[in-house]
C-alpha cells in the first residue's frame, strides 16, 4: 500500500497582517477592518487561522503557490509590532514583504489606497510597527471608515459600520484583496495600479 509523502511545511515569503483588537466586543467594528479583511483573504484561500504565537493568531498556506502567512495581532492596536516583529523573524521575511491592512479615518468609508511605504500618517498600529522594525518600508493598505455620522475619534473608531456602509466596506475588502494577490504574485508596481485605480 503506497503512503502518501508528507509535505514539506510551506515556505513563507509574504507576511499579510490585518491589525485590529482583540475580543468579542470588537468584532466587525470600524477599528477592525483589517481583521474582517484577513478572515475573508483566509477563507477564499482556505487557510486556517489556527496558530497561537507571538501574541497573534497565524494561519499559513499558499496564495497563488506563493507562501504565506496571515496575521491577526493580539496586542491591541497600538502594540501592534510587538506581534509582527517576531513573526518576520521567525519567517525570514524582510519588511518589504510585510503587507498591513488598517483602518484610515480620514477616507471615506469604502475608499482603498496602498503605499510602498512610508510614515505611520498618524495611526497608531503603524506608529507600533514602525518603531519595532525600525524602518517604515513596507506595503500598507489603507481601507477608509470615515462617515458623515462621526462623533468623537474614539467611540467612533470603535462602533460598528451602518448596514449601508458594510456593503461599501465589503466591497473595499475585495479590491483590498485583489490587490495583495497581485503583489504575492506580480510585485508592488501592478498591486498598486489595481488598488489604487480611479484614484
Amino acid at each position: 500500500m503506497f503512503r502518501r509523502k508528507p509535505q514539506p511545511p510551506t515556505s513563507v515569503e509574504w507576511v499579510i497582517a490585518g491589525l485590529g483588537n482583540p475580543g468579542p466586543e470588537y468584532a466587525r467594528t470600524r477599528h477592525n477592518v483589517g481583521f474582517d479583511l484577513i478572515d475573508v483573504l483566509a477563507d477564499k484561500h482556505r487557510i486556517k487561522i489556527d496558530r497561537a504565537k507571538h501574541k497573534a493568531r497565524i494561519g499559513v498556506g499558499t496564495i497563488d503557490g506563493v507562501g504565506v502567512a496571515l496575521v491577526k495581532p493580539l496586542t491591541f492596536m497600538n502594540l501592534s509590532g510587538q506581534a509582527l516583529a517576531p513573526i518576520l523573524r521567525e519567517y525570514g521575511v524582510k519588511p518589504d514583504h510585510l503587507v498591513v491592512i488598517a483602518d484610515e479615518l480620514d477616507f471615506p468609508v469604502g475608499k482603498v489606497r496602498m503605499k510602498p511605504k512610508g510614515g505611520s500618517a498618524g495611526h497608531n498600529g503603524h506608529k507600533s510597527i514602525i518603531h519595532s522594525l525600525g524602518t517604515d518600508e513596507y506595503p500598507r493598505i489603507r481601507i477608509g471608515i470615515h462617515s458623515e455620522r462621526r462623533n468623537e475619534t474614539i467611540d467612533f473608531v470603535l462602533s460598528k459600520f451602518h448596514p449601508e456602509e458594510r456593503v461599501d466596506i465589503d466591497a473595499a475588502i475585495r479590491k483590498a484583496i485583489a490587490g495583495i494577490e497581485m503583489l504575492v504574485e506580480s510585485g508592488v508596481e501592478r498591486a498598486l495600479n489595481i488598488v489604487n485605480e480611479g484614484d
